[in-house]
């Protein structure tokens, strides 16, 4: 991306995470993102959060939003206290919008999911935060007032080439 090679030679452990990220006070956060969805490795990510928050860390997640649906069960109350922000990616403002443009490998129930992701976020008291891109058709006016309806902030992104 953008000229760097992330690819991996192989998933880093929990205690070489913990390791790399040294001193969690020199940072404002600790975010858990990146090239696929964090919540595939759920436990993973729930031992570096559990040892990050010993040292201090502040911890925002970047999700899809599909983690319940991956892992087989409702996930946030396993993330409450290990976070203190989310992310969710709900890009659209309608479930077949979101189909096309997001393709989910899970059908038509990951918009449902995703939304209920967020209101679970909301209701664990995590702060919880909205994303969706500004593609043509997605009307982000409606995207700002579902995430309100769930008790989220919002934020529009702008969509971009990224490779």
């Amino acid at each position: 991306m953008k000229g760097h090679n992330l690819k991996l030679d192989k998933e880093p452990t929990v205690e070489e995470i913990v390791e790399a990220a040294g001193d969690v006070k020199k940072y404002r956060q600790i975010v858990f993102c990146g090239y696929g969805e964090p919540t595939i490795r759920l436990d993973a990510v729930k031992a570096v959060c559990g040892e990050l928050k010993k040292k201090g860390a502040n911890i925002r997640l970047v999700t899809n939003g599909h983690g319940d649906i991956i892992n087989k069960r409702p996930i946030v109350k396993e993330l409450t206290g290990l976070i203190d922000n989310v992310s969710v990616s709900l890009n659209a403002d309608k479930e077949d919008l979101y189909n096309r443009i997001c393709s989910p490998t899970f059908g038509n129930s990951a918009y449902k999911a995703v939304v209920n992701f967020i209101k679970d976020c909301v209701d664990s008291g995590i702060k919880t935060e909205v994303t969706c891109l500004d593609l043509p058709g997605v009307d982000l006016k409606e995207c700002a007032a579902i995430a309100r309806r769930l008790g989220a902030s919002f934020r529009a992104r702008r969509y971009g080439v990224t490779g």
